[in-house]
């Protein structure tokens, strides 16, 4: 080879190992394959490729770079890698950081936590991977606590005690000194403030902020669920008083600045146990022969002015806490039962979106304001559903909310079909957009006077359900379209388009039924996913093919950032409908109120942080709820020891089973250590645990008959045992 071929093969090498570390340096995070760094680079000679791949496999001998996993390479971190992430502990003590640069978790054994709690916001120290491992680091700092409050049982010794938390996650006791007690007596539930964790100290310190109760009490159990979440569960007293002083008279200067629609027919369709009533329908014909639909709701931002200690608590709630026996209100009694309330035969103020509509649903006008109505009539669910099902003018004395049989006014039995005829067009039209049709079961429980519980129902989502959501789709969509296309600041609901992994693995569960999805694209998938969802309806497998479809997809949140509702299939949504319990709809009113008075937008940084504040506090307030059906799902079944259940295995781990009655949907675990007829092993790949010797399996989906074999209220745990497969 000449001196100048030569000369041109070494500058060429140069020019590629430059190449291949701008690609690693430029994402170090990532790990890239000679194909993809071949693309960036633009070489596509077959000789400049075998020089690229001869050339990495020389960086990676002298280990200037390295090989992550087979054919893929990364840059060589820095021996002082230190990134900055979300600690998640698991309860084996040991936790994983998650740092939004890299793609993979840094694992962390429970000796090197330093101190870090769950959820901490920390600093980790990366070590350099070797042979493929995946990362191992070291928290160096606790940057910001999660958590400052945990709810413990209390061991108390003569001059100090100790509190051990409940919180499976966390690891450590908390050291309470005798004077930090606040009466608290041994065994006592308490909730507890931390203080600081010295350095030679083998725990942290703390002082009891509350006496909760004795565990297993039932008060007890649900404040304590509530205090995990650092939930209230009473208002302050200066709230309530200045909540107190309001004044929720309906004044005639008021009402002559609103839209009067006391005289159009409007009622209320809620739950039969509902105390607040945040929504109501009008109806009335028009000449031209359409119809004038109008959704009115609670104007909650007439009484809750901001910068008042009443607007701060609200916003500090985010939204209302709906636990098994009881309302965590976000406002006070006088706003959410009283004024806000939208009883029938009372003047109240509301917000409305006002629409003309012709027979086939297609909306010809709207209009939004504030406005001023009276409820003629007000009615449960059952009720409405009994209308459209029978069209009969009677409501009979078994499912009446009233006393005795109620007859029904001609013109409400025509606006209630009506209604439910427009609303199933709405509905038939979203699908057909495609939208995801998600009717999950929900458990509910038939409690005693003293909360404990009967019985075990579930509710359905009937023709009356769906009418009253179609039109409250219908408001938020059209208020988020109405400011979304101005391009103004606002307050969005939105849903991204769910992960593929999860997808896949959905996929790999729901064949083990005999269902399958389809991937190919949105249209495709979202028609395959609701035909899934009502080919499951009533089998066996409902309730985890509902709830594993619900978990494939991404989690909606609030944002100024607008992407579309996925889920619904819509451009533009909001929260419009519900400012009695969400805050975000306070927002979204007093937004769209500034926007009709023709006033500046706001900054949406101020919003976007609201934003994350009511999400943040809607994901707390869904895990109590969570929380408190599982305390009364093992409350039931503790009074059901001795009987024997069907069930289907609905997760599987190397731990054990878990197991779904199918009468009650009450789930518990059934632990491999328990299973004493073999040696059980993890099959992660089959979705199952499978028999050393005899090849036994226990597959997710398999439909099992179990026995309850222990409960524990103050751990909220329930374990089955296992008494075979059904035949």
């Amino acid at each position: 080879m000449s001196k100048k071929k030569k000369r041109a093969r070494s500058q060429r090498k140069n020019e590629i190992t430059k190449g291949i570390f701008t690609v690693l340096e430029k994402e170090p995070s990532k790990s890239f394959n000679y194909k993809q760094i071949a693309a960036k680079l633009g070489i596509n000679e077959t000789r400049d490729r075998n020089d690229l791949i001869k050339r990495l496999g020389q960086l990676r001998a002298s280990e200037r770079i390295i090989e992550v996993e087979r054919g893929k390479f990364q840059k060589k971190p820095s021996l002082n890698t230190y990134y900055k992430g979300l600690i998640d502990v698991t309860t084996s003590g040991n936790a994983y950081v998650m740092v939004d640069e890299l793609d993979e978790d840094i694992f962390v054994p429970f000796n090197r936590l330093n101190k870090a709690f769950h959820g901490d916001t920390v600093e980790v120290f990366m070590k350099p991977k070797r042979n493929g491992k995946k990362p191992e680091g070291e928290i160096s700092s606790v940057l910001e606590r999660k958590k400052k409050t945990y709810v413990g049982i209390v061991d108390k010794q003569k001059t100090f005690a100790f509190v051990r938390p409940t919180d499976p996650k966390m690891y450590t006791d908390i050291f309470i000194p005798i004077e930090k007690l606040k009466k608290a007596e041994d065994g006592d539930k308490v909730l507890v403030h931390l203080e600081n964790w010295p350095e030679d100290a083998d725990s942290p310190f703390g002082i009891v902020s509350e006496v909760l109760g004795k565990p297993g009490e039932h008060q007890t159990e649900i404040h304590a669920i509530l205090a995990e979440y650092g939930l209230p569960y009473a208002f302050p007293y200066e709230v309530e008083q200045f909540a107190n002083t309001l004044d929720t008279s309906i004044k005639k200067e008021e009402i002559a600045k609103r839209r009067d629609m006391r005289e159009v027919l409007t009622f209320t369709i809620d739950p039969k146990d509902a105390k607040d009533f945040d929504d109501a329908l009008s109806f009335q014909k028009l000449e031209n022969g359409n119809f004038e639909i109008g959704i009115h709701i609670a104007d909650v931002s007439h009484y809750l002015e901001p910068n008042t200690v009443l607007d701060d608590e609200a916003y500090e709630r985010a939204t209302s806490v709906y636990l098994v026996d009881r309302v965590v209100p976000m406002l006070p009694e006088i706003l959410s039962n009283g004024a806000c309330s939208l009883r029938p035969n009372e003047e109240k103020y509301t917000f409305s979106a006002v629409f003309e509509m012709d027979g086939k649903a297609n909306l010809i006008n709207q209009w939004f304001g504030r406005t001023v109505i009276n409820s003629n009539e007000r009615f449960a669910y059952e009720e409405a559903q009994h209308i459209i099902e029978t069209k009969s003018d009677e409501i009979p004395k078994d499912i009446s909310i009233r006393k005795g049989v109620y007859s029904v006014d001609e013109d409400v039995i025509e606006a209630i079909l009506k209604f439910d005829e427009l609303a199933k067009i709405m509905r038939r039209q979203r699908m057909d957009e495609g939208a995801i049709s998600f009717d999950k079961i929900e458990v509910r429980f038939n409690l005693t006077e003293d909360n404990q519980p009967a019985g075990v129902f579930f509710k359905e989502s009937k023709d009356a359900n769906k009418l009253i959501e179609e039109f409250m789709l219908l408001a938020n969509r059209k208020v988020a379209e109405f400011i979304g296309k101005q391009k103004k600041t606002f307050v969005y609901r939105i849903h991204d388009e769910p992960d593929e992994e999860k997808l896949l693995a959905l996929n790999g569960v729901i064949s083990r039924f005999g269902h399958s999805i389809n991937l190919r694209d949105k249209k495709s998938l979202n028609s395959s996913l609701n035909q899934l969802l009502k080919d499951v309806k009533g089998k066996k497998e409902q309730n985890l093919v509902d709830t594993l479809t619900i978990r494939s997809m991404s989690k909606a949140i609030y944002t100024t950032e607008n992407i579309g509702h996925y889920g619904l299939g819509f451009e533009y949504y909001t929260h419009f409908t519900s400012p009695i319990r969400r805050y975000p709809d306070v927002m979204v009113h007093r937004l769209l109120q500034k926007y009709l008075d023709r006033e500046k937008a706001p900054k949406a940084e101020i919003y976007e942080q609201k934003c994350k504040h009511s999400s943040d506090m809607e994901l707390l307030a869904a895990s109590a709820e969570r929380d408190s059906i599982k305390y009364m799902q093992i409350k039931f079944m503790e009074n059901h020891k001795d009987q024997e259940f069907l069930g289907v295995i609905s997760g599987v781990t190397e731990w054990g089973i878990y197991v779904e009655i199918i009468e009650n949907k009450c789930e518990g675990m059934v632990r491999i250590r328990d299973i004493k007829d073999d040696y059980y092993i993890f099959d992660e790949r089959q979705y199952a645990i499978v028999g050393e010797r005899r090849k036994k399996m226990y597959q997710l989906g398999d439909e099992v008959w179990v026995m309850v074999k222990d409960t524990d209220l103050v751990k909220r745990h329930l374990d089955f045992s296992l008494l075979g497969k059904k035949e």
